[in-house]
């Protein structure tokens, strides 16, 4: 069935950014980089106004079976080798920020995602790539920028020349031969969202407990804000207390007012004792001022760096993250302080 230009342009504008449009011309691989970039970054999405029938005549005829010569070699775009760079980018980083904790990071998972993230916009459109290729140069080119927070700008630039040296069409479909169902599409699709996003959760759910310590910070600074009004403090505290109420209400539980600030007095507790830890990590005491704090952390940054401990860089990386975020700890401290 020949796919409808008005159609096309109806799910790009109402769906775009997610990829329906391309899910409609069964261009799968360009639906998955739209849903997982919001449709380029934005940019690839307000780009395609002028694509679109370009799109809808290689759909039609690639249903006819018309498509160059399997032999014939792309072009190369400045568009797909820029998304490449990009998207590439974007996958490391989304690992570095999600999986960086795990062993072997750098020699596997950074390359293999950058590498995906390259691969999947060569495999947009008619083209495609050497998989197998690409995933080599990110692998090599990870091994000799190891270890640095920006590697996967040369990953991802190693990959897309790789990429680009080795593109091809992809094999003509059958003149006559029924397209895929939708519903094995939509499995593939939901199972490449589900990888991506996967990491991801895993890391909010991992920050919860320092997400959860930064509301509860932030709600006990609001409320002393209210000593000089304690019937004001206590309006803002009920409204406060409103979704808990309202989750005893949904679940059957019974609402303690005491168990409730129980709790709150445990998260504000618990801040205090990260405090604590924080200041044992850059050897200060309780009493020490902000800039002894900082000439500490500086010259425990020196010390941990992992460039000065090549013998033990895996050791100097995990020392050097806690000194980082001990650090951060103690100045949003001070600066909570200084506001009040």
């Amino acid at each position: 069935m020949a796919k409808r230009l008005i159609v096309t342009y109806a799910l790009w504008a109402v769906g775009g950014p997610l990829g329906l449009h391309h899910l409609y011309l069964q261009r799968d691989s360009h639906a998955l980089l739209w849903m997982l970039t919001l449709g380029g970054f934005g940019v690839g999405w307000l780009r395609e106004f002028f694509r679109i029938p370009a799109y809808v005549r290689e759909t039609n005829r690639e249903a006819g079976g018309i498509r160059p010569a399997p032999a014939a070699s792309p072009q190369v775009g400045l568009a797909r080798f820029t998304g490449q760079v990009c998207v590439g980018i974007y996958f490391g980083s989304v690992a570095l920020i999600s999986l960086s904790s795990l062993r072997f990071f750098y020699l596997i998972v950074l390359p293999l995602s950058v590498g995906a993230g390259v691969h999947l916009v060569s495999c947009v459109g008619q083209q495609t790539s050497d998989l197998q290729k690409t995933l080599t140069a990110c692998i090599l080119t990870s091994s000799i920028f190891y270890g640095s927070r920006v590697s996967p700008l040369p990953i991802s630039i190693a990959a897309s020349i790789t990429a680009a040296q080795h593109r091809r069409f992809k094999r003509v479909r059958r003149a006559g031969s029924p397209p895929e169902p939708l519903g094995p599409r939509l499995y593939r699709l939901g199972l490449a969202l589900l990888a991506f996003s996967a990491p991801l959760g895993y890391c909010v759910f991992h920050n919860t407990t320092a997400t959860l310590y930064y509301i509860s910070d932030c709600v006990a600074t609001l409320l002393d804000t209210f000593w000089f009004f304690p019937w004001l403090r206590g309006v803002v505290e009920f409204f406060l207390l409103l979704p808990y109420r309202f989750l005893c209400a949904l679940t059957g539980g019974n609402y303690y007012e005491e168990s409730w600030q129980r709790v709150f007095d445990i998260l504000l507790n618990e801040y205090s004792k990260k405090e604590t830890a924080a200041m044992k990590v850059l050897s200060v005491s309780e009493g020490a001022t902000m800039e002894e704090i900082t000439h500490s952390y500086r010259d425990l940054v020196k010390l941990w760096h992992p460039d000065h401990n090549l013998k033990q860089q895996e050791e100097a990386q995990q020392m050097f993250i806690k000194i980082q975020e001990a650090y951060e700890i103690l100045l949003h401290r001070d600066r909570v302080q200084k506001s009040k």
